[in-house]
């Protein structure tokens, strides 16, 4: 697998989301299923943990594209509407 040699070599920067959270599965997979030795298990730790950042950024990222807050003079969040919606 593509992603599998690219989260090995530790260079998840240019894993696409579906790729990453492919990835982020299958190592969720390998730890689940407590046949992975001690430290084994800690470097697929780390490896997940930075997958699962990379993925939440490119949602928050993608999300923040989508819609943008808007907020009463107070600072409340009153909503959100379209991204170039004014």
């Amino acid at each position: 697998m593509a992603e599998d040699s690219m989260t090995q070599a530790g260079d998840t920067s240019q894993l696409s989301f579906e790729d990453a959270l492919r990835a982020l599965e299958t190592i969720v997979r390998r730890l689940e299923s407590g046949d992975v030795p001690l430290d084994e298990s800690i470097s697929l730790y780390a490896q997940g943990e930075e997958l699962r950042k990379q993925c939440l950024a490119r949602l928050q990222a993608a999300e923040a594209r989508i819609q943008k807050l808007t907020v009463d003079p107070s600072g409340t969040v009153t909503g959100a509407q379209p991204f170039g919606a004014d």
